[in-house]
């Protein structure tokens, strides 16, 4: 049987009190037993980003139980040494609950111009990255003269507590996005996916791991999911257009949201579980004044009956 497990990701909020709303959120989390927090990675943004590596920090000495993930870290945007420094950190005074994903980056070219970087090379930037990262999580005395990072002799202290080292995660959805999974991962998490996109990209990956002779553990597969909770799919669609939910062209967001009554959502994780997923992230499609009211609810009718074992889901297997 999978494991099936369910975090939460703050939506598309203006924080108005950011301090006080923030750990408010977090405790509530925390006090309903939900599984995990997740926050995103945005250098550039016209509203409140949090930086998700020091705003993590601040969750684990506020909490004792949740787990704590990056949705996804840009590291084509980040200096890989001092990004594995700081996850080892946080990971260590938390007691070993960082869930690092990563991914390539956002669109925006400011990112890449405030930061040094050359947008178009962001692919063999993360990839070197990754390697970076492993290596530094397990070995002492890591000497690394690649096409972008050079150093010698470099030891971080303390090492992250999972041994042999912290799963890293990839994000996206595309072909390329599945191969560096199966090349260089130990999970794939995709977002504003439907769930055959799933299927394929599990599938896929899974094809390219026999011939590289390489295994992915079955629940290290995760979906981040828009998700509201309300009377009817109808309602519940309204609600997340008007709260300006991410799209895609040609795809309805019903197709890759969990929205409506409880069965409704239910059923939805259930599909992605018959894909081969098994961890979500949900993506609270709500205004601010409604979010303690929605982590109830979803706490109470999704995340506890899952967690319990009153709801389970066989393998796609």
């Amino acid at each position: 049987m999978l494991k099936v497990r369910i975090g939460v990701a703050p939506g598309s909020w203006d924080w108005t009190d950011s301090q006080g709303f923030f750990f408010e959120f977090v405790d509530a989390i925390e006090e309903l037993g939900l599984d995990s927090l997740w926050l995103s990675d945005r250098l550039n943004s016209k509203r409140i980003s949090l930086e998700p590596i020091s705003a993590l920090a601040a969750v684990a000495g506020r909490t004792r139980k949740i787990k704590i993930g990056t949705s996804v870290l840009a590291l084509s945007i980040r200096n890989p040494a001092i990004l594995a420094k700081s996850i080892a950190t946080v990971d260590y005074l938390s007691g070993g609950r960082f869930l690092p994903a990563v991914g390539l980056g956002s669109e925006d070219l400011t990112e890449y111009e405030a930061t040094g970087r050359n947008k178009g090379q962001r692919a063999p930037l993360t990839d070197e990255a990754i390697g970076i990262l492993r290596r530094l999580w397990t070995e002492n005395s890591v000497t690394h003269h690649g096409k972008f990072f050079h150093f010698d002799n470099l030891t971080i202290e303390p090492k992250p507590l999972f041994k042999p080292h912290l799963p890293i995660w990839i994000g996206g959805r595309t072909p390329k996005a599945w191969s560096r999974v199966a090349r260089l991962g130990d999970g794939w998490i995709a977002s504003s996916v439907t769930p055959d996109e799933v299927r394929d990209g599990i599938q896929n990956i899974r094809a390219e791991l026999t011939l590289s002779n390489r295994a992915i553990d079955d629940d290290h597969y995760g979906v981040l999911l828009p998700v509201y909770l309300a009377d009817s799919k109808e309602e519940a669609l309204n609600r997340i257009q008007v709260n300006k939910v991410p799209t895609r062209n040609n795809i309805a967001i019903s197709e890759f949201a969990a929205i409506g009554n409880p069965d409704d959502i239910l059923n939805r994780i259930g599909e992605y579980v018959s894909a081969g997923a098994s961890k979500f992230v949900l993506r609270l499609a709500c205004q601010e004044n409604e979010v303690f009211s929605q982590l109830r609810k979803l706490s109470k009718s999704i995340s506890l009956p899952i967690h319990s074992g009153q709801i389970t889901y066989g393998s796609s297997k």
